[in-house]
């Protein structure tokens, strides 16, 4: 069967995804969208759908939940005649235009099943975890990897936390959630901080700090409805005890969804996909990166929506450019 050929194909279906959906196909560019079906170990709409009250989006007075934002996105989306596909794309060769595209299922075919001549590429990043016993139960429920995004709610308030990591995303996030805590325990497996100087004294002077150093979570414990304690290890000793806690957050970094390009688009050493610096261009012509899968800074939805529409815009040019010189 001949391939399915697009002007232009959305990968993933989070925030900067559906923005860039809405942004195309209000400029009847009939954009395709491949929203994966657990692609990275997300349902459709990507990490928001694993999350509860998301109280920072505009628009929500009252806060929204994760997955009901993101059914607002995609119905959106659907409304100015994105074509939404509920499959994902489990391989692309971006060494040539139209760029190819197999589905899952198809990856040994030679022929591709659907072709592209530009693709925003949106699949997102999802947070380093380290599965502990009982975290299935308490996640999003007293543990989570963004204190940015769900810090404020009200089971953290003024309640003692957690925080796994030394480098300065973790004592970025202890800080932050000192705003609403009681108290921030920062536990630490080595015996120093990887943090810079500056942010690891600015952690080590906070009177609502305290860094426990050769320290490591090795269980979560809760009433069955929240999280209530941690069990923690000392690395040298192996002594355990318990730390009563109403919050855990992980600060140990992020794994961009970048393998299916690796090796035909230039990423950084972490992996994530650079772009131009104020756009979405890559170092392939034609192929717009979006979201968490190119910021490793900021990692909220309305900067992800933010750079969708960046996505958006920067494929539309293109395609006119394209188009004229055909």
């Amino acid at each position: 069967m001949p391939a399915n050929h697009r002007k232009v194909t959305i990968i993933g279906s989070g925030p900067a995804g559906h923005t860039a959906a809405i942004y195309l196909a209000r400029a009847n560019l009939e954009p395709t969208m491949f929203e994966g079906m657990m692609a990275n170990g997300f349902a459709p709409g990507g990490q928001l759908t694993t999350t509860t009250d998301v109280e920072n989006f505009p628009g929500f007075p009252e806060g929204v939940l994760g997955g009901e934002l993101m059914d607002k996105l995609r119905a959106q989306s659907e409304r100015f005649g994105t074509e939404i596909i509920t499959e994902t794309i489990s391989k692309v060769d971006l060494s040539s235009r139209p760029f190819k595209l197999w589905r899952e299922g198809n990856e040994e075919e030679s022929e591709p099943t659907d072709t592209s001549d530009a693709l925003v590429f949106s699949t997102g990043a999802s947070a380093k975890r380290m599965f502990l016993p009982g975290e299935d139960k308490y996640w999003q429920n007293g543990i989570s990897a963004c204190a940015v995004c769900d810090g404020a709610v009200p089971i953290f308030r003024k309640k003692p936390l957690a925080v796994i990591g030394g480098g300065d995303s973790a004592a970025e996030e202890a800080i932050y959630l000192t705003k609403y805590a009681s108290h921030v325990y920062v536990l630490v497996r080595r015996d120093k901080l990887r943090a810079s100087k500056v942010m690891g004294d600015r952690l080590l002077k906070h009177p609502k700090v305290t860094v426990l150093f050769n320290t490591q979570a090795t269980s979560t414990h809760g009433d069955g409805s929240l999280l209530n304690a941690l069990t923690i290890k000392n690395t040298i000793s192996g002594e355990e005890t318990k730390l009563a806690v109403n919050g855990l957050f992980y600060a140990i970094g992020h794994e961009p969804a970048t393998s299916l390009v690796k090796g035909q688009i230039e990423l950084d050493n972490e992996g994530y996909i650079l772009t131009q610096p104020g756009s979405s261009l890559t170092s392939v012509e034609g192929f717009f990166a979006a979201g968490d899968v190119q910021d490793k800074r900021y990692r909220q939805a309305i900067t992800s929506a933010g750079s969708g529409c960046m996505a958006a815009l920067d494929a539309e040019r293109w395609l006119s450019e394209h188009e004229a010189t055909e």
